[in-house]
């Protein structure tokens, strides 16, 4: 596949990205790539292929020549239920009126040498997904029907240099792209909870667009162990002027930073094992970390320090295994587990975005098919997570409690060309 190909299939990746969304960690997906996503998202200390960069740029340099294109089949089951409201609220609500999605993901890795190497990523990076035909917010004086759309499209080109045989570095840029919009929010679309009444919901899609960098190292320790390390910068994006009146600082919406560190150990000539730490400061971005009580004491929604969703920062730790069953066919597995995002007490406003997962359960297998060429998919369980709420409906909103549920599956398939 020459240059101009791979531009090509960048290209239809990148177009096909809006019909994408998915929400793991957090809402960030739990792994980039299919051969990653087999393992459950480890990729620290474990490059596998032209999506390396996604995790750790320093990969970039160790993946060979090749050009990799796949995409997901995004599964999630999500809702909200309300017991106890003074005000009639109460009710399940189901938000799966819109419960499959794709996500395309390409990655090219080209060796300049045998020190050094340059590619790029392209992915999605994560999103959420609502839509409640019956509005859990009705009782408070919503119509229609409510939900939210987030979606994140990240290029990611990067360059690697082995420093010596056994240590490389990377870095790269990341444009980040990413598009919203919210429906059904009526009840707090008022001078008395927005600073921005009128644009707060039911203003279509909205876009905006930042740049970061990332960082990393891979280096072996032992003659048969690896170590990594990653980073990646706070992402300051454009404000999404439609929903000035809903997004803390009349519509910011930055990524939040993210590091982690991982280790690869060869324990036997067939199998690999890996492990991933990784964490994504989401209380950093005001717009997603402020608690929804900060309306209260006079941080209205898209305020300086407004109220927001209330989100903790969180730590995932992943850990997976690879098996060469035989020159053509390699067998994965992986396990990872996350720590909860929404607080107890804030599950009222996060009946717009339930990202309450936490375990994800992972198998994959790669065949090559023909000279260069490789079949991979991989399949995620996410089960079902449920976060029952503890003092989360404000008394103005006439109290009891709001529960959130998510489960999900993630189908991937994909194929690779060696170049």
């Amino acid at each position: 596949m020459n240059l101009r190909k791979t531009l090509l299939a960048a290209s239809l990746a990148a177009a096909a990205w809006p019909f994408a969304a998915s929400a793991t960690n957090g809402y960030f997906s739990h792994g980039y790539g299919v051969r990653a996503q087999g393992v459950a998202g480890v990729s620290i200390a474990l490059p596998q292929d032209g999506l390396a960069a996604a995790a750790n740029p320093a990969g970039t340099v160790l993946v060979g020549d090749r050009v990799d294109l796949g995409v997901s089949l995004f599964r999630p089951d999500r809702g909200a239920s309300i017991r106890g409201n003074g005000y009639g609220a109460n009710g399940d609500f189901s938000a799966n009126d819109s419960n499959n999605f794709l996500i395309p993901e390409f990655g090219y890795a080209r060796q300049l040498s045998p020190n050094l190497g340059w590619g790029v990523a392209v992915y999605g990076n994560g999103g959420m997904n609502t839509d409640y035909c019956c509005n859990p917010f009705g009782a408070f004086g919503s119509t229609g029907r409510a939900g939210v759309d987030l979606s994140q499209l990240f290029i990611t080109p990067s360059v690697a240099y082995r420093l010596t045989p056994t240590q490389s570095i990377g870095a790269a840029v990341t444009f980040a792209y990413q598009r919203f919009a919210a429906r059904g929010l009526g009840a707090f679309d008022n001078p008395m909870t927005s600073s921005n009444p009128g644009s707060v919901t039911d203003r279509g899609h909205d876009s905006s667009t930042g740049v970061g960098i990332k960082l990393g190292w891979i280096g072996e320790v032992l003659p048969s162990v690896k170590l990594g390390a990653s980073w990646s910068s706070r992402i300051e994006t454009g404000e999404l002027g439609r929903y000035k009146g809903l997004f803390e600082g009349g519509g910011g919406f930055d990524v939040p930073a993210n590091y982690g560190v991982g280790v690869a150990w060869q324990a036997l000539p067939a199998l690999t094992l890996a492990a991933d730490w990784q964490r994504v400061e989401y209380s950093s971005v005001k717009a997603v970390g402020n608690p929804l009580s900060v309306l209260f004491s006079g941080g209205q929604l898209g305020a300086d320090n407004g109220a927001g969703f209330g989100w903790r920062d969180v730590s995932t730790v992943k850990i997976g295994a690879i098996y060469k069953a035989d020159e053509r066919l390699t067998l994965r597995a992986g396990v990872s587990r996350n720590q909860q995002a929404v607080p107890a007490n804030q599950t009222f406003v996060n009946i717009l975005a339930p990202g309450v997962v936490r375990n994800h359960y992972s198998l994959g297998a790669s065949f090559k098919s023909a000279p260069g060429g490789e079949w991979s998919v991989a399949y995620t369980r996410v089960p079902r997570t449920t976060v029952s709420g503890s003092g989360s409906i404000p008394a103005s909103f006439g109290g009891g409690e709001a529960d959130l549920r998510m489960s999900q599956d993630v189908l991937t398939v994909g194929y690779s060309w060696a170049l």
